[in-house]
């Protein structure tokens, strides 16, 4: 699986926090200790009622092979080899079925508990992964200010405590950057303050001048470390998380959910989905390879919640899709819509779709019909009802869909092939490139998922 120049980039400029002074933020000072960051002043706050969690899968994910629209025959005549096969597929309706590396979720979505709402995106295609990151992240077109929709709903209630907002990782995510306090930290297990009493006395000692901002955040970065001693007294419930960068994630996510700390929303990443080649089928490739990393370790974390899983929400993005063509390689170049899953408290399940039948799309894209941010404004909605959703979604009127509990829209999917296109369309090319004669089933190998960290000069 070979990923575009620019996804590669972002890989490359990850580096560790551990040690190092951050500089400045929209909100404040950022320092950190252990693998801690945090950009203001500590206060507690009481265990929250809802919890948000939102998982990014960076590179852009192919939403067509993760919830597959087998009624519509373009989709198998644009990938003759990398299609998911219809008799291949898990929980079919008349017009989609999910990926069988998503098996272990079969018993949530027997349950009604996961919800997959297809053709979502900005309204505006953009193709590069650090400006549609940036884009989706602040939810905000238009607008100069450095501000991530997640902090600005962490604002609206924010009594200080760095442990509302919470990212896990190696870099704050835009979704979290602004005034409002939040906290990152690479995982549970390494978030400490290094060193004997002495040294921790000392520290506190440097910084007690709590007149300078740079003093009251390494305070609270103190205190929100001593705070999540609880989290990582927690022991994995009943779970088993692969060995990947994201099962540890979502297990140290549990851990700390189980801990109440106060955590109202939470960032993790999956990495590795910018598939130009070697996306594969069901024996070989980054498709199969991934979606079984995703089906496994969001099994193992709700199964890991325990009593706090009527709580937790979560909602799996990407950046934006891949083309509805396979290319030579045996990959997907960058597209424009995508899937949107939602698991857990508050979802009503099942499949939801405007859909624009393939053969029929602009440019061989999946067409939007369902700005990505009706999906994250109904799931504040429907989970935090108190917020105000003009603030966190600023200029954005939503049109509710109806995949969450309490709220009604437009409802469930028809089959994909009813829906005629929004306006008179381009045709796509259903006949992909050539594939060569011979090609090396070489059997893939995951890389190391590292967390893109933002280039010092965006904005």
């Amino acid at each position: 699986m070979n990923g575009c120049p620019e996804f590669a980039l972002l890989d490359s400029l990850t580096v560790s926090r551990r040690g190092l002074l951050r500089g400045l933020t929209a909100g404040g000072v950022a320092t950190t200790v252990g693998s801690a960051v945090i950009t203001a002043s500590p206060a507690s706050a009481a265990a929250a009622q809802s919890v948000l969690v939102v998982l990014s899968l960076r590179g852009a994910a192919d939403g067509l092979s993760l919830v597959v629209p087998h009624a519509d025959p373009a989709y198998y005549a644009a990938r003759p080899t990398i299609a998911v096969p219809r008799t291949s597929l898990l929980a079919t309706d008349a017009g989609f079925g999910l990926h069988p590396g998503l098996t272990p979720l079969l018993p949530m979505w027997n349950a009604g508990q996961v919800a997959a709402v297809h053709a979502t995106g900005m309204a505006v295609p953009n193709r590069s992964h650090f400006e549609a990151m940036e884009l989706v992240e602040d939810a905000d077109p238009g607008s100069a200010a450095r501000s991530g929709w997640l902090n600005r709903l962490v604002g609206l209630t924010s009594t200080g405590d760095p442990l509302q907002g919470l990212s896990i990782g190696s870099t704050t995510p835009t979704a979290l950057v602004g005034s409002a306090t939040v906290m990152s930290m690479d995982d549970l297990a390494s978030t400490t303050v290094p060193g004997d009493a002495s040294r921790r006395a000392s520290l506190e000692a440097m910084w007690r001048d709590e007149s300078s901002p740079m003093s009251r955040a390494m305070g609270a970065t103190l205190a929100g470390v001593d705070r999540l001693g609880t989290a990582r007294a927690q022991t994995d419930n009943v779970a088993t998380y692969p060995s990947t960068d994201l099962g540890r994630a979502l297990s140290s996510v549990a851990r700390t959910l189980r801990a109440d700390l106060g955590v109202q929303v939470v960032t993790v990443d999956q990495g590795d989905w910018d598939m130009h080649s070697d996306l594969g089928t069901l024996e070989w490739g980054g498709m199969q390879s991934n979606a079984a990393e995703l089906g496994k370790a969001l099994a193992a974390f709700f199964a890991d919640l325990g009593p706090v899983r009527p709580k937790v929400t979560l909602v799996a993005l990407s950046e934006f899709g891949r083309r509805v063509v396979q290319n030579s390689g045996y990959g997907l170049d960058h597209g424009w819509g995508n899937v949107m899953l939602t698991l857990g408290a508050g979802v009503r399940g099942g499949y939801y779709a405007r859909w624009t039948p393939l053969a029929k799309t602009l440019d061989a894209d999946v067409p939007v019909t369902t700005d990505y941010r009706d999906v994250l404004a109904e799931v504040v909605a429907a989970r935090m009802p108190a917020t105000s959703l003009a603030t966190v979604f600023p200029g954005f009127v939503r049109t509710p869909i109806g995949f969450m509990t309490g709220q009604s829209g437009w409802g469930r999917t028809a089959p994909p092939q009813v829906r005629p296109p929004a306006s008179p369309p381009a045709s796509v090319p259903t006949t992909p490139a050539p594939v060569p004669t011979k090609h090396r089933h070489r059997k893939h190998k995951k890389r190391r998922h590292k967390r893109h960290r933002r280039h010092a000069g965006k904005r």
